[in-house]
């Protein structure tokens, strides 16, 4: 068959499936054994016959998808992974086709200059000084920069790799020396860690800040967190607050951590991968205040902002920063050469890194920013609706107001039975929940990313949980 009937053969078991998961015809979640899936995908032998076209891939197709996990079936509310926009799909399908390494210009022009837009499109939000689109202009007064990554936990030990260099150029040439640490809260997403374990800092070297009960950064106890560290001769790499937390989804106080950190001239990352989306709203954005304080902030856009995963924007307030982190020596890649555009490989760790920014602008200007506004707004909206209603639930508990889509809840009832409660309603198949600790309990957690979920799912959940014969 020509590609076309193949990709016709694609598109129409895409729909099919649409429709089963937004009509809960199928379970939301299917866990089988790989041994089996292997079996069942009959994968060896695809590989050995190369037959995967015409009634062979539709096979294939319709095992393969009903053994995924239904993002679209409203009762995905587990993890922060995005509900992709089709045309924002339609993006990664002409992406994967094009195949453009577009790191240099020259292997993707038209996907590079896409990415530029899109990183001065969230500069601009952030409140920082765009990248001059005439390159001969770049760098010849301040501005901004940034780069798409593939993932957030990329884009984290990017923004800290630029920190280290900035607190001292010397350590990318000699190694690091054993006085640098980084502060953050204990709820920040475990990339931070890594990070610190990658780059060298190391992760006994990530300090907890100070937080009240709920893991937001107490701005009072700043002052005695850095005098310790300073006390003990450290030098601080960067201080990381959360935009939000990824397990509560509370947002630290953005505004008052950066007058802090520019008083000390140290440097302020925030950990925007979920919650900095909320510059997308006028109402959510005053949870971001002060944001343009910061010098490094990510942004995840295959979460709040419904593109196909995965891509990530990292953006720094001064792009001197970026070009002093990543200085590579390659003669068949820098050289005297025409150049109209600008090559991103000098600002990231990827060489050849996909067309993430092609994906994220098909999927804005499919919606539009009205409609990611109120795509915001409503499932922040859903989130404080859901907690007015289990909290009023007598067998039932809620730990915190929800300040994102994120939200934490438990049976009264031991922490065991928290999880066999999970465990029931994914091998049931109508919800999916995650899980997480908070203040040494067990809860379970939802967040609400699918539009298509309402208030009413939230209390058949509920419904469900009490028929669970574990409790």
């Amino acid at each position: 068959m020509s590609f076309y009937d193949n990709g016709r053969q694609v598109l129409n078991n895409l729909e099919t499936y649409y429709n089963e998961s937004i009509g809960k015809e199928k379970k939301v979640i299917r866990q089988q054994s790989i041994k089996t899936l292997h079996k069942e995908l009959d994968l060896a032998s695809h590989i050995k016959n190369g037959d995967l076209t015409g009634e062979s891939l539709d096979e294939f197709l319709k095992t393969y998808l009903d053994n995924t996990t239904r993002l679209h079936h409203p009762g995905y509310l587990a993890h922060q992974v995005g509900i992709p926009h089709p045309t924002g799909a339609l993006g990664s399908f002409i992406d994967g086709f094009t195949n453009n390494a577009m790191s240099i210009y020259e292997m993707g022009p038209a996907a590079a200059a896409i990415e530029f837009f899109m990183v001065n499109y969230l500069l601009l939000k952030i409140g920082w000084e765009p990248m001059p689109p005439d390159i001969e202009n770049r760098l010849t007064y301040p501005h901004s920069a940034g780069i798409l990554t593939h993932g957030g936990s990329l884009a984290n030990m990017t923004a800290l790799l630029a920190a280290r260099n900035h607190l001292d150029s010397t350590i990318r040439e000699n190694g690091t020396s054993s006085d640098i640490t980084i502060l953050a809260p204990e709820a920040s997403h475990y990339s931070i860690a890594k990070a610190a374990g990658i780059t060298g800092i190391g992760e006994k070297n990530v300090r907890p800040l100070a937080t009240d009960s709920h893991g937001r950064v107490i701005v009072s106890k700043l002052e005695t967190s850095f005098q310790a560290a300073v006390g003990q001769g450290r030098r601080i790499v960067a201080l990381v607050a959360n935009a939000c937390a990824t397990g509560t989804g509370l947002y630290d106080p953005i505004s008052e951590i950066g007058d802090f950190c520019n008083e000390k001239g140290i440097w302020f990352h925030v950990d925007g991968a979920h919650g900095g989306a909320a510059l997308f709203s006028k109402t959510c954005k005053t949870l971001v205040k002060g944001i343009e304080k910061a010098d490094s902030v990510i942004i995840d856009a295959h979460k709040m902002l419904r593109t196909p995963t995965v891509c990530a924007a990292l953006l720094v307030k001064d792009a001197l920063d970026l070009d002093q982190t990543f200085q590579s020596k390659a003669g068949y890649l820098f050289h005297d050469k025409k150049n109209p555009g600008f090559d991103f490989l000098g600002q990231g760790m990827e060489c050849t890194k996909a067309g993430l920014g092609l994906k994220f602008f098909m999927t804005l200007a499919a919606l539009g920013e009205k409609n990611i506004e109120a795509y915001i707004d409503a499932t922040y909206d859903l989130a404080r609706e859901a907690f007015d209603y289990i909290s009023a639930q007598p067998d039932f508990e809620v730990p915190v107001k929800p300040e994102s889509n994120i939200l934490c809840f438990r049976l009264k009832a031991p922490d065991d039975v928290q999880i066999r409660v999970r465990d029931r309603l994914i091998e049931e198949g109508s919800f999916y929940l995650s899980s997480t600790e908070l203040k040494g309990a067990r809860y379970l957690r939802m967040v609400f990313m699918n539009p298509e979920t309402k208030l009413h799912h939230i209390k058949d959940l509920i419904s469900s949980i009490r028929e669970i014969p574990v409790i």
